[in-house]
């Protein structure tokens, strides 16, 4: 089920409705029942995923609990990483790695080939398994005291806001609050409602008019000039933040409806200063992912710096590998590693620093450094093959006077994504919903006013699906 639809639109008043008429030791029951039917929406039979990792991570949490140390517990914390990442690799890596070496075997004359599986990737997969990792794995260090109701830990691996494309949240931070008595609250109601419809807003009315205008330009980059393929480069950075950010608003507003509190996941990144607060800023439930169950256990900063730098490498081509099961995304996360590690070494030596006040000029140009860099990036994010996307900088830079192909650009795209540019600047370090408490009754209705206009006039007649779901 997808957030911008009509059966979402009906599915989580009725939620949230029989939420607050069920007595609170039932609405456990009642969370599952709407979470197994929000995923089972999509492909009935791949809820059998969900549950199956979820009976071996709370068995393999039971049996943890029960044993004194580390290497007694070892056996089950494998069980959960070789169930989980088996499940991962099955159904989204096995065609990648077979199909490379399939190809090695046809390069070196071997004439066996492997089977190339037909299975469709189950939406959230990337997530839900990370999500449930997190708490085999604080078991496994006595972090976390296993969870003796299994209802409540289904719910936790499977509740429905934050089910397919996150935020990835922690047991102790999201469990205790399903646990909890929630009243009604008009605050929250009202809260939730607005992320919710700014999050449909930048959804439907940005990222999904600025995607028939960017595949475009990627279908043929030829038939355009440098400056069009510019304009997309750019235009996919706010798709994708657009996008992604509209999801986690929607997932966080939901919830918050029901007074369960998810983390913020995006906090203005296009105005970070460098590489390293762009990954504290963008994505952040997956970035503190990275950095408690990989970073550090790897030795973090605790090493020689030698292996420091082995250490970020290894993280950011592991995020690579996490999006997606093609050589772009390895190039894509390694390629932030190596920018990391370059201004990381070279800030030492700089007569400006970067950590400057926010919105001054220093900031300004440090960040605009770092857009302009994360927007070239995302061109191997973006594109389906290495060579699509060596035919994206090719054309960028060879193609100055080339015009074959005019790119058309709807006025009210300009419109709507200046509106969005100007409203990130303006939220720096803030939230929308309570960013716009400070504002009298009448403004705060002529901006719900202007985003149901857009969304009812402007929004993409195609109904896009969220470009997080394929990860």
């Amino acid at each position: 089920m997808l957030f911008n639809t009509i059966d979402f639109v009906l599915f989580l008043p009725v939620v949230i409705f029989l939420y607050f008429l069920t007595p609170q030791k039932y609405r456990w029951v009642l969370l599952l029942i709407a979470s197994y039917y929000f995923y089972m929406s999509w492909k009935v039979e791949y809820i059998f995923l969900i549950v199956f990792s979820t009976l071996i991570d709370y068995f393999s949490g039971l049996k943890m609990e029960k044993l004194p140390d580390r290497k007694s517990r070892r056996p089950y914390l494998i069980l959960s990483l070789v169930t989980n990442l088996g499940l991962l690799f099955a159904f989204k890596y096995y065609n990648f790695a077979t199909g490379n070496l399939n190809l090695l075997f046809e390069e070196y004359g071997i004439a066996y080939r492997f089977p190339i599986s037909r299975w469709l990737l189950p939406v959230g997969i990337s997530f839900y398994t990370f999500q449930t990792l997190s708490y085999s794995i604080d078991v496994y260090y006595g972090r976390q005291k296993a969870e003796k109701h299994l209802g409540y830990f289904a719910l936790y691996v499977s509740f429905f806001p934050q089910l397919v494309a996150g935020p990835i949240e922690r047991f102790s931070r999201l469990t205790p609050q399903l646990k909890s008595a929630h009243h009604f609250s008009y605050e929250n109601i009202s809260k939730g409602l607005r992320l919710i419809l700014y999050g449909l807003f930048i959804k439907m009315v940005i990222a999904d008019n600025l995607s028939g205008i960017i595949d475009s330009v990627y279908a043929a980059p030829q038939n355009y000039n440098s400056a069009d393929i510019l304009k997309a480069i750019i235009f996919y950075s706010f798709q994708i933040y657009s996008d992604f950010y509209g999801y986690s608003l929607i997932a966080i507003g939901s919830a918050l409806m029901m007074g369960i509190k998810l983390m913020d996941n995006f906090r203005t990144p296009y105005l970070a200063k460098n590489i390293a607060e762009f990954w504290q800023r963008w994505h952040i439930s997956l970035s503190t992912w990275f950095r408690d169950y990989l970073y550090y256990p790897l030795g973090g900063n605790r090493v020689a710096i030698t292996r420091w730098m082995l250490n970020i490498m290894i993280v950011f081509v592991v995020s690579g590998i996490w999006h997606g099961a093609n050589w772009t995304f390895i190039i894509w996360g390694g390629l932030y590693g190596i920018v990391y590690l370059l201004e990381k070494l070279t800030n030492r030596y700089l007569p400006v620093k970067p950590d400057a006040k926010a919105f001054s000029p220093t900031h300004l140009f440090f960040a605009f450094k770092t857009f302009l860099f994360v927007s070239l990036i995302w061109i191997f994010f973006r594109s389906q093959s290495f060579a699509q996307a060596m035919d994206i900088f090719h054309y960028l830079f060879t193609n100055i006077h080339t015009h074959k192909t005019h790119l058309s650009i709807p006025v009210s795209t300009w419109i709507f994504l200046s509106i969005f540019i100007l409203s990130d600047i303006l939220l720096y370090d803030k939230r929308f919903d309570t960013w716009l408490d400070r504002f009298p009754y009448l403004f705060r209705w002529t901006v719900y006013a202007i985003m149901l206009f857009a969304i009812v006039v402007f929004a993409g007649v195609e109904n896009f699906p969220f470009i997080y779901f394929q990860f």
